[in-house]
């Protein structure tokens, strides 16, 4: 008798397990094997929060982290990633970017926004935070286009400027930083905004930075600066020693427009003072914010970044900057310790956004997590002004699970094996 396939395979797989007393399901113990969704093993885990720096096993259910142990039972789980040789870490968390895409021409509904889950999960990343495309008149709009539709967790530094980036002569309209407005708005939207964004203001005034900081007081949230035109009258260690507070976020910190690094190739003394204040450092490579002639120096005096992200935009990714991984990739050429580089990426930057919840994986936090090869050879490693710098090291993202779905596998390694007896086309004759 002539059994379709399908039907052979399921009779073949139940007999199996019948003969081997159901292992299947239960340990050699007897106990029933946890039926976990999805178990990542073997994996050399990487996890600040928790002080993991070892080979571990990750389990998932639900959506949650369920169990990180040295060795999980996966018998009964319904997939599995082998992740030998290769290093598992928290979702990355992307603390600059550009996610407002649209018809206009800058970065509020332009065409310098790119849409996230194109650019984020490909690199390890599952939350990006927008840093101030939108502001309190625009942000409704980025919440239903985009915030709303991404499977990126997507959240939001919120622009000072109402309009948000709309163009140069919106970014410095001095009449439309109303902190009032700002602060309002992100009292409203406290599970997505996170915090109030200056940028790419030209004037002389303090009033950009001021009103931003006045928002993020009355809304409890941090500040990020990038500090626009590199005015004499609003001085970058007064904005460090004065202006910001602590658990503010200075972006750009290699960027070497705004004097943080003198002309003896010394640090700006500001810079050391802010850090001293808690004021926190943001790569924010960007497609012009970070030149080798600047992070070299000031990592040998040993200044290093507090959080890593790209400021990812249209420009930035097609030139030096590529994504977050590669920014990474750049910090360790730099000699920043592969620990410190996760955790720049993940635990730091959730701390710095006040979302303890994420960048790490503690039993019961969401199932955000990467697998990442870290592969050898001669790599080169541009800078935003056309300089490259050669690495040994560089890493690669294989498989980027959110929510505890697996939303990116570079080489199927969440993947089921092909074989002619699986093939979707498989049937018997009577059935065609």
């Amino acid at each position: 008798m002539t059994l379709p396939a399908a039907l052979t395979l399921a009779l073949g797989a139940l007999i199996g397990t019948t003969m081997t007393g159901g292992a299947s399901a239960a340990t050699s113990g007897g106990e029933a094997a946890e039926a976990y969704d999805l178990v990542v093993r073997n994996g050399h885990v990487i996890d600040p929060k928790n002080h993991v720096d070892a080979v571990r096993d990750v389990a998932i259910k639900d959506g949650k982290i369920a169990k990180v142990a040295e060795r999980i039972d996966a018998s009964a789980a319904k997939k599995t990633v082998d992740a030998s040789g290769e290093y598992v870490t928290p979702g990355l968390i992307d603390l600059h970017a550009h996610l407002f895409p649209g018809p206009e021409d800058a970065y509020k509904n332009g065409w310098a926004g790119v849409a996230p889950d194109g650019f984020t999960f490909r690199s390890g990343v599952t939350t990006a935070v927008d840093t101030g495309s939108s502001g309190a008149r625009s942000f409704d709009l980025f919440k239903k286009n985009v915030i709303d539709r991404s499977k990126t967790r997507v959240l939001a530094f919120l622009n000072i400027v109402g309009e948000g980036m709309a163009g140069g002569d919106y970014e410095s309209d001095l009449g439309d930083m109303d902190p009032d407005m700002a602060a309002a708005k992100a009292k409203e939207n406290p599970d997505t905004i996170v915090g109030i964004k200056t940028a790419h203001f030209t004037g002389p005034e303090w009033t950009a930075v001021e009103n931003s900081v006045k928002a993020g007081e009355e809304a409890d949230i941090p500040v990020m600066v990038d500090f626009g035109n590199n005015r004499p009258q609003r001085p970058l260690e007064q904005l460090l020693t004065e202006k910001l507070r602590p658990g503010d976020i200075y972006t750009h910190a290699y960027s070497g427009l705004r004097g943080e690094l003198g002309k003896d190739g010394k640090l700006n003394p500001g810079m050391w003072k802010g850090r001293e204040r808690g004021v926190l450092f943001d790569v924010g490579h960007g497609g012009g914010s970070f030149g080798w002639d600047v992070a070299i120096p000031a990592v040998e005096q040993g200044f290093l970044p507090d959080t890593i992200s790209t400021d990812l935009h249209i420009d930035s990714m097609n030139s030096g900057m590529k994504d977050q991984s590669n920014v990474m990739s750049k910090m360790l050429t730099l000699r920043m310790p592969l620990k410190d580089v996760v955790n720049a990426s993940t635990w730091a930057s959730a701390k710095a956004i006040q979302r303890p919840e994420l960048g790490n994986l503690s039993v019961g936090a969401p199932a955000d997590l990467a697998v990442f090869t870290l592969e050898k050879g001669k790599f080169g490693f541009v800078d935003s002004f056309g300089w490259r710098v050669d690495g040994n090291r560089k890493l690669s993202a294989e498989v980027t699970v959110r929510a505890g779905k697996v939303v990116w596998d570079l080489n199927g390694q969440a993947a089921q094996k092909y074989t002619p007896a699986a093939s979707r086309f498989t049937a018997s004759t009577d059935e065609h």
